[in-house]
């Protein structure tokens, strides 16, 4: 069901260089003053990424990653410097390719684990890439997989106590990352509202339906899901969010590339 050998996908993980003692030094930081530099720093990040067909995703905050296929190492130094310049801290990036987004992933956490702590005051400003044996010739690939909550608004937002909600969403959202983690070594995140972006190798139908399937079972929570594929994760998310909305017109439950539908 995976792609095959010689497509790969481009992850960049990025680290606030020293974070955790820059917060208490010279004495413990406010709170809302952290959470409005790491809010902004996500925000610039999107955006630099974004103006380049990437998608970023806020991760912890303190480590960020995104889909980078076509962005090369000069323009991640740019992106270091352009940090360096607006913001009290600095970042580390580490960058991998692989045939799937987890591996691509997990190379460049390896990167950045093999040249010091996160908290390592001698680290600064590292970049370090990494590829996987993809083949010869390997094609630039993106998978996009756009999920929501089949009518989340009358089920929960209009019905349920908010935080009741929230957790809701936040349970399906879990098992929805971990059971693609696990089963397709695919990297997925909540994006706000009822939504979950997950980059994954080129899987078939079958896969999503079962995707779908297993959320259903274990959380009782009805998803629908559009997916998209390309050279970057911008076209391809492109795709997967126009697909999603002949979900929600037609009521299908899996709609997106080659013609792939399912109803429920």
């Amino acid at each position: 069901m995976n792609s095959s050998a010689n497509e790969v996908v481009q992850l960049s993980l990025v680290q606030i260089d020293e974070y955790g003692p820059w917060t208490v030094t010279p004495e413990p930081r406010r709170e809302t003053d952290l959470q409005s530099l790491q809010a902004t720093l996500y925000a610039d990040f999107a955006d630099f990424v974004g103006e380049r067909d990437g998608y970023a995703f806020y991760g912890r905050f303190d480590n960020m990653f995104a889909v980078t296929n076509g962005i090369d190492t000069e323009t991640h130094t740019r992106y270091q410097r352009r940090v360096r310049n607006r913001s009290p801290v600095t970042v580390s990036i580490g960058v991998g390719r692989a045939s799937t987004p987890a591996e691509a992933l997990g190379l460049a956490s390896e990167q950045l684990q093999a040249v010091g702590s996160a908290q390592d005051a001698t680290r600064r400003e590292v970049l370090a890439a990494a590829s996987n044996d993809v083949g010869d010739a390997p094609t630039e690939r993106v998978t996009v997989a756009h999920f929501d909550i089949v009518d989340a608004t009358g089920s929960l937002t209009d019905r349920r106590n908010a935080v009741d909600a929230d957790l809701a969403v936040k349970r399906a959202t879990l098992e929805l990352a971990t059971y693609l983690r696990e089963h397709h070594d695919s990297v997925a995140h909540f994006v706000g509202g009822d939504n979950v972006i997950a980059v994954c190798p080129s899987l078939d139908p079958t896969a999503f339906d079962a995707t779908v399937e297993h959320v259903r079972e274990t959380t009782g929570i009805d998803l629908q899901v559009g997916i998209g594929r390309a050279a970057t994760a911008h076209e391809a998310g492109d795709e997967a969010k126009h697909a999603l909305e002949v979900c929600r017109e037609t009521g299908t439950r899996i709609q997106g590339v080659d013609g792939l539908a399912a109803d429920d």
